[in-house]
């Protein structure tokens, strides 16, 4: 409970400082996802933060925002839901990388929800375009035995896929590739764990992370086990001309980034690696529990902080910091960020809209033209199970199915947070990031009645069409 706290505090911390302005960047402070927070990974392009995280289940959500501090309130954008049995559940370690004009997602998943380690496998989706949101389309398993945590990389010249696969201990794996969906060789082992520090709790290499700068390239892993508060970074770096081999690696001895007890941070680890919107910081993500005695669960919490050069060229990552301590965000961002949003339906250009600001349970929600009002502003907020809830600033209320009806035609309205699935909702991707609002209770999506573009239309839930009126896209105010 005390953990919980602490975390729920320092959201609160990051609240309340998002939109300050320091330094040209909004002010910051972790967790940078409080809920679902274990093996991040950040990638900045054209504007905005894109993040995704372990899921448990069998869906793939992203979030999106200009600020990394904004990411801690962004919506949660589902991009892929398990299409098939022998990948259907249990979804790890996505990550995206953009190559060859297209984005990839590679992720792990397993067979099934009871027994789903020993299943798990590495995947990869490829996007429709230059959308990190996708849609995404199935392309490939990557393997045929037990492995997780994949990342590319490109070193001279050719595309290499990294992991960590089981040879009686968990090491670290490398196999080049032909296309981003595609093995040219197969894997051989380049790092097992062999230092003490590498073997607390379980003899594990693993979460392996290619970082590059001046001509070095570093692989940046973790090390120890997950459940532990000794989990920890390690590092190689490539001495040797074949990427391939063991023997081309050379490991430093000792961690790179690990427990801060005096900062109440425990088994940082999982890692990936950003750059500030104008090129100039470093910037290194990664999950930690806030107590020595949690572990591998979804009480971890997404982190980052800024990170420097050794004059040999070695990157120095410094020591993990506090949850709640302020930070300036990378250079380059806007001065402030939105945490709250106006919903436009893809058909009529219209918002959704709580009619008349009334604040009455029942009150009606409808499209209308947009007009700035709070009627119209939305905050999304984060459930913990993959769904969110849609408060309405000016009355405080969220967006309800009434009657928990599953028909076609129920109304949607505003009512008092009951906490139920009727109240819960999800954002899946369509494309040119549109989405689908889900309901969590019945399946079915927001849906302006008869395709009306008229001021008033009803908003409704109805069965899936797949047509325009049915659309709607989230914009931060």
């Amino acid at each position: 409970m005390a953990r919980r706290l602490l975390t729920l505090l320092a959201a609160l911390v990051l609240a309340l400082s998002l939109g300050q302005s320091s330094a040209g960047a909004a002010s910051l402070a972790n967790p940078i996802k409080a809920q679902k927070g274990a093996d991040p990974w950040i990638s900045y392009y054209d504007g905005n933060y894109y993040m995704v995280t372990t899921s448990w289940t069998n869906v793939i959500t992203m979030r999106k925002s200009a600020t990394l501090a904004g990411l801690a309130t962004a919506p949660n954008y589902q991009v892929w839901t398990g299409d098939a049995a022998s990948r259907c559940c249990n979804i790890w370690a996505p990550e995206i990388h953009f190559l060859n004009g297209k984005w990839y997602l590679y992720y792990v998943a397993g067979q099934n929800v009871s027994d789903y380690n020993p299943t798990q496998r590495t995947h990869v989706l490829e996007s429709a375009g230059t959308d990190p949101t996708g849609p995404y389309t199935y392309k490939n398993q990557l393997n045929s035995a037990w492995m997780l945590d994949p990342t590319v990389g490109t070193i001279n010249g050719q595309l290499y896929l990294f992991g960590s696969a089981s040879g009686g201990t968990q090491n670290l794996v490398a196999a080049r590739m032909s296309n981003p969906y595609t093995l040219a060789t197969g894997f051989s082992t380049i790092s097992t764990p062999t230092y003490s520090w590498e073997t607390s709790g379980g003899t594990v290499n693993e979460g392996p992370e290619i970082l590059q700068r001046g001509g070095k390239t570093f692989l940046v892993y973790s090390a120890s086990g997950c459940w532990t508060p000794d989990y920890k970074l390690g590092q190689l770096t490539l001495t040797g001309s074949d990427p391939l081999s063991a023997s081309s690696w050379t490991k430093k001895s000792t961690p790179v980034f690990q427990r801060n007890d005096s900062a109440g941070v425990y088994g940082p680890g999982h890692n990936g690696f950003f750059t500030s919107p104008d090129g100039t910081e470093n910037w290194i993500v990664y999950h930690a529990n806030d107590s020595s005695s949690d572990g591998c669960d979804n009480g971890r919490t997404t982190r980052a902080q800024k990170f420097t050069w050794n004059s040999d060229g070695t990157p120095n990552f410094g020591t993990p910091v506090a949850l709640g301590s302020s930070m300036t965000g990378p250079s380059g961002e806007p001065s402030s960020t939105s945490t709250t949003y106006t919903i436009t339906n893809r058909n009529s250009g219209k918002c959704l809209d709580v009619a008349g600001s009334s604040t009455a349970d029942g009150a009606n929600v409808q499209q209308y033209t947009c007009n700035g009002g709070n009627n119209q502003k939305w905050r999304v907020e984060d459930q913990g199970d993959d769904t969110s809830r849609l408060v309405n600033v000016a009355t405080g209320k969220v967006l309800d199915t009434a009657d928990c009806s599953s028909a076609d035609g129920a109304d949607l309205r505003q009512w008092s947070w009951l906490n139920n699935t009727c109240q819960r909702f999800r954002f899946v991707v369509t494309d040119s990031s549109y989405v689908r609002i889900v309901n969590q209770a019945t399946g079915k999506v927001a849906d302006v009645a008869n395709c009306s573009t008229a001021d008033a239309a009803d908003v409704r839930q109805w069965t899936w069409l797949n047509n325009n009126c049915q659309q709607w896209k989230l914009n931060p105010v």
